[in-house]
């Protein structure tokens, strides 16, 4: 491979051909079916998926389909049939991204803001362009940088889905609607994951699972007046607040479920030593901390690995609380806050989110009413061993396109599309990557895209794809 030639290829078809695009993309609110239940009726969700069908049309590697199945978001599928050279097995790679996006988040620069695209030097900013509007145009045009250098790769299905940020609950259905075509795969690479730095190749190694719901603690059935209320009925606030330390540590932050803990592997630990290492004070300056502020542990390795392998539990969002500016002297009928646990790659997260909700609801303070409404839960991710091929091709790619070696690490979020791909083909080796480094910010405000990231990270995908073919 001419890796010049390979770069200079993608510089100018990122710029010319899918920038344009990708903001195009990011104007539209495509929000995730958990925040817009009513995407279908909104339409935008359909309209991105055009505008990004309609762009891979014109790439002429494959005809792309955008598969819509009863009562579920839409899938892009292409189907790229093998290039040149015959290869000596017949396995095929998945190449996996998503389109759906997260909400608005407020916070906003003020020349900034959620759907309106704004390039920066390297930065591309706006919601949805790094997390994951960017996949399928780097994992096409991956392919078509081969096909122009002649180049041989073999067959490659790319599916971007539309409700990953929701948990991905359309789709299994998918997936066993394409069973047929997915019987073979051999190398799974993913689009949807962090990077640890912006000078070379970072690969995750495992992904959190999360457990989670909306906790309701009910004391009244309208609110009164404070001054002749408290005193009389318990605050609705307080009692959640004793029931969350059921499940967390209020001191310590440690989470008190057994089942969301397990014994560290001594390789993954060695794995978050290597990455603090590399990292260095970036594992705790990529948080936009408070003046005075330090973060929980002075261990920068032990930070990495609360991160990864640890349990960790969140108030995500919250019910029954006037704004401050126009809140009155009333004791509040009602609490309500959605919690978001994080847990080690490899444990159950059904029977956590059945603990959690156990541990809440039993015996509740002063007869409150306390009602945990579970959310969908997703297991994390371990990767597979890594073959001696990609090991060396990621190591070749990085130093390539970046110039520096490939490195690893844990991922702390999620992707639930990895643990259903790693259960149903437990052979294949992973190649989960993504341009999500310092300050990116997904799902928070001021998120950007790092362009010259994309455009390296969519060539390393070119390497892995050629020796992929090349290799037994």
């Amino acid at each position: 491979m001419d890796h010049a030639s390979i770069a200079t290829y993608l510089d100018r078809e990122w710029e010319s051909s899918i920038l344009p695009v990708l903001q195009s993309y990011i104007a539209i609110p495509c929000l995730s079916e958990d925040f817009d239940p009513d995407w279908a009726k909104h339409g935008f969700i359909d309209q991105a998926m055009e505008l990004l069908a309609g762009w891979c049309q014109g790439q002429n590697i494959a005809a792309p389909e955008v598969l819509r199945l009863p009562n579920r978001s839409p899938l892009l599928v292409l189907d790229v049939p093998p290039f040149g050279n015959p290869s000596r097995s017949e396995t095929s790679a998945l190449l996996y991204g998503h389109m759906d996006k997260q909400p608005e988040m407020t916070g906003w620069r003020e020349d900034l803001g959620p759907w309106k695209p704004v390039r920066e030097g390297d930065r591309l900013y706006g919601r949805g362009g790094g997390d994951d509007g960017y996949s399928v145009f780097a994992a096409v045009s991956a392919i078509t940088a081969l096909r122009r250098h002649d180049i041989p790769h073999r067959r490659c299905l790319i599916l971007i889905e539309a409700s990953e940020e929701s948990g991905s609950p359309d789709l299994p259905t998918y997936i066993d609607h394409l069973s047929g075509r997915m019987k073979d795969l051999g190398l799974v690479v993913c689009l949807d994951s962090g990077a640890g730095t912006y000078d070379r190749l970072w690969t995750t190694s495992s992904l959190r699972g999360v457990a989670g719901g909306a906790l309701t603690v009910k004391v009244m059935h309208e609110g009164r007046h404070s001054g002749s209320a408290s005193g009389i009925v318990p605050s609705s606030f307080r009692i959640a607040r004793h029931l969350l330390s059921r499940i967390e540590d209020p001191e310590t932050g440690q989470v008190l479920i057994p089942e969301a803990h397990i014994n560290i592997p001594e390789d993954r630990r060695r794995e978050a030593e290597r990455t603090a290492t590399i990292l260095g004070d970036g594992v705790v300056r990529d948080f936009p901390l408070v003046n005075g502020m330090r973060p929980v542990s002075d261990n920068l390795t032990e930070l990495v690995l609360n991160q990864t392998w640890r349990p960790t539990l969140c108030v995500t969002g919250a019910d029954g609380f006037p704004p401050v500016n126009s809140a009155g002297n009333v004791l509040r009928p009602f609490t309500r806050l959605k919690l978001s646990l994080r847990t080690p790659p490899s444990v159950n997260t059904a029977a956590i989110t059945q603990r959690m909700k156990q541990t809440l609801e039993q015996d509740p303070p002063y007869g409150a009413s306390v009602v945990f409404d579970t959310e969908q839960s997703g297991d994390g991710w371990v990767a597979p061993s890594t073959e001696a091929w990609l090991a060396q091709s990621l190591e070749r790619a990085s130093t390539a396109f970046f110039g520096k070696p490939a490195a690893v690490l844990g991922e702390g979020g999620s992707i639930p599309f990895m643990g259903m791909l790693g259960e149903r083909f437990p052979k294949a080796q992973f190649v989960i990557t993504g341009v999500l480094g310092p300050d990116s910010n997904a799902h928070g405000p001021n998120e950007f895209l790092h362009v010259p990231v994309a455009k390296a990270v969519t060539a390393c995908v070119a390497q892995v794809l050629a020796d992929f073919h090349a290799q037994c």
